[in-house]
């Protein structure tokens, strides 16, 4: 993956998302060490300073823990907690927003419906 520097989110939190998506994928999987600062900003191509802003955003929020001297892993429950968390954001953001365009676009409910089984089923 690549990170935008053209985006309309920061670096840092683009990396803290891809950190999260892979958390979400099993590609990190909860209690298994994640990539360190360095080979993350080598991977990226990113200020190592950034990459730390990621990586903080992670652990605040108690998706990552560090173990001293060894390096950065997933905490248990990180995969609930993102999954609960993206959910809320999910109805929040994107639905919300699906349904009030599609009242202003005289869109019935049912085909509304039919059009979310038309995305979800065609990838």
């Amino acid at each position: 993956m690549n990170l935008s520097q053209n985006g309309d989110k920061m670096i840092y939190i683009q990396l803290a998302e891809w950190i999260e998506d892979e958390i979400l994928a099993g590609t990190f999987a909860e209690e298994a060490q994640i990539p360190s600062v360095a080979d993350l900003s080598a991977n990226f191509k990113i200020n190592h300073m950034t990459a730390l802003k990621g990586i903080a955003i992670l652990t605040d929020s108690g998706i990552i823990y560090k173990k001293r001297g060894v390096g950065m892993f997933v905490a248990s429950g990180a995969v609930k907690k993102l999954r609960a968390r993206r959910h809320s954001e999910f109805c929040g953001k994107y639905l919300k927003t699906a349904a009030a365009e599609a009242k202003k676009l005289g869109i019935e409910f049912d085909e509304l419906i039919e059009m979310m089984k038309g995305e979800y089923y065609d990838e």
